[in-house]
């Protein structure tokens, strides 16, 4: 889950990072407010959860409430990269006299965490790496030790910051760390991280990725989710544990493992050219349990999808045999009654596959048409959706 930047702002200040006070609102007379409260110049910052704000017109400084007014007036309702800006952060403005970059983040290629630093901050990271590749030092961290103050010495050191600014970046590395470390995060990113004109070190933006498989941790973190950002699709999948994902198409696909829902998501994009250009609708792994009612759960939320207009299930039973996915296809079609009402191409093979296809022929489902294989379902899915 990724956090946007007022909430991000909110850990790092339960964990002694330093930072500006800030004001979340949602309306142009509650950042007047703010800024009123605030005092000074101040920076109103759009609210969402992509890069860019600022070459979007996202970010803005205001001498006075009410140039921060007609700021939140000129930001709320934005569209930055297809994301509509409802609230912003009315942020304490600062003097900066230098601009820094550190992230930690997990590595999932060495099985690591990896540590990116620079004493070039402020511009986008991707953009340091290709221009600037020998100013972005990368530092493995080494996840039963973390970021000591030792390791954050050489973190600073590695990226070249000097003898007396070292020390003081070092000390926020660590709690930087200790929000990665206590929160369960994937990334903890600051950019920039900034030293004012009188020495002090800020961080002055920050973006946070939670791990979701560390949630049962952290019930706090429930608050921390938009639920008015999220597809009411994806929302109602997750909440009978499915590993779902929209995509914009029209043939809707079920799967069990996501290399073989990969797959599918391929073989049925190819099929798709011949046959006006349909693409997969969503990812949907249903894991290895395929009983009736995670079929029923799982074919509910595609049905659910306007945009479908046919479905492709393509499983290999393996531990779950083919009967066990037989049956719960019939079993959840009774369960869905008039909801199932869009064609569904199946692809069975392996454990019992035999016994399985029996099953389902001798159904005999309006809806329901069998394939031997994946090429052939993927096939008969995008002309269905197609006609």
């Amino acid at each position: 889950m990724d956090l946007y930047e007022y909430q991000a702002r909110d850990l790092f200040e339960q964990y002694g990072v330093p930072v500006l006070a800030g004001i979340v609102a949602d309306t142009p007379d509650e950042v007047k407010a703010a800024a009123e409260k605030l005092g000074g110049v101040v920076v109103v910052k759009a609210q969402v959860k992509t890069g860019g704000r600022g070459k979007a017109g996202g970010v803005k400084v205001a001498k006075n409430p009410d140039e921060a007014y007609e700021a939140a007036k000129a930001i709320l309702g934005l569209d930055i990269k297809g994301h509509i800006v409802k609230r912003v952060m009315v942020a304490a403005g600062a003097r900066i006299a230098r601009e820094f970059y550190f992230s930690v983040l997990l590595d999932r290629a060495n099985r690591s965490y990896l540590s990116l630093c620079s004493v070039e901050g402020g511009m986008e990271i991707e953009q340091l790496a290709v221009e600037k590749p020998e100013a972005l030092a990368r530092v493995e961290v080494d996840p039963l030790t973390g970021i000591d103050q030792a390791k954050a010495l050489e973190i600073a050191k590695a990226a070249n910051f000097d003898d007396d600014l070292a020390p003081k970046v070092a000390d926020v590395f660590v709690k930087l760390f200790d929000v990665y470390k206590g929160e369960d995060a994937t990334l903890v990113e600051v950019n920039p991280l900034v030293q004012t004109e009188d020495g002090d070190i800020i961080a002055l933006d920050g973006k946070v990725t939670l791990d979701d498989n560390a949630a049962f941790r952290h019930p706090n973190h429930e608050a921390l989710e938009d639920t008015s950002a999220t597809d009411p699709l994806e929302a109602k999948a997750k909440a009978h544990d499915l590993n779902y994902v929209k995509l914009d198409g029209q043939v809707g696909i079920i799967g069990n493992g996501a290399g073989l829902v990969m797959s599918t998501l391929d073989v049925v994009a190819y099929a798709g050219e011949k046959h006006g250009g349909v693409k997969p609708a969503n990812f949907l792994d249903i894991g290895g349990g395929a009983s009736a009612t995670v079929m029923a759960a799982g074919l509910d939320v595609i049905l659910n999808d306007p945009q479908v207009k046919s479905v492709f299930v393509n499983v290999f039973g393996g531990i779950t045999s083919c009967v066990a996915v037989a049956e719960g296809i019939v079993k959840a079609l009774e369960i869905l009654g008039d909801e199932a009402n869009k064609p569904l191409v199946v692809r069975l093979d392996g454990n019992q596959v035999d016994e399985g296809r029996a099953i389902l022929a001798g159904a005999d489902h309006p809806l329901v048409t069998l394939a031997a294989g994946m090429d052939e379902g993927a096939d008969k899915a995008a002309e269905l959706a197609n006609a």
